[in-house]
């Protein structure tokens, strides 16, 4: 079951594509599109990622950060990352600790849901019946911003 509108969102620090250190709190003040995914580039986790990459200036544009997560490496975001030309980050979750907190775990893989967490780092929107080709557009329409 994940977790409900109206709940703080569980705070995580963890490193990213890039190896920097990333926090939720970071984002104080944003909203926050939290998408978690199965596994980096596989055919599903490609259409949802160029989903966003495809709608990314209009997130900039509504002052939104995304950022996606899955229990795959470093080594394997950044490859997947360059490959499709993503400009948000990956976060790394390999001990499945943020899968965990956010209650997404498929049982050694992240379960494709979507918070969005407002600037107060409450979760405003959870969408966890995504269409991967549409879900940028879907999460934008959601927010309504």
């Amino acid at each position: 079951m994940t977790l409900s509108v109206g709940t703080t969102a569980p705070a995580f620090t963890t490193t990213d594509d890039e190896g920097n250190s990333i926090s939720l709190s970071d984002f104080a003040g944003k909203i926050v599109v939290l998408y978690f995914y199965p596994k980096d580039d596989t055919p599903g986790c490609t259409k949802q990622a160029q989903s966003f990459r495809d709608n990314f200036a209009e997130y900039q544009d509504k002052d939104m950060v995304v950022l996606g997560v899955s229990m795959d490496d470093q080594a394997s975001h950044q490859q997947f990352k360059e490959k499709y030309g993503l400009p948000f980050k990956l976060l790394v979750d390999s001990d499945g600790a943020i899968t965990k907190a956010y209650d997404v775990d498929g049982g050694g893989y992240a379960k494709r849901v979507t918070y969005i967490i407002d600037g107060n780092g409450n979760i405003t929107h959870v969408d966890d019946n995504v269409n991967t080709s549409t879900h940028a557009t879907d999460v934008l329409s959601s927010v309504g911003k």
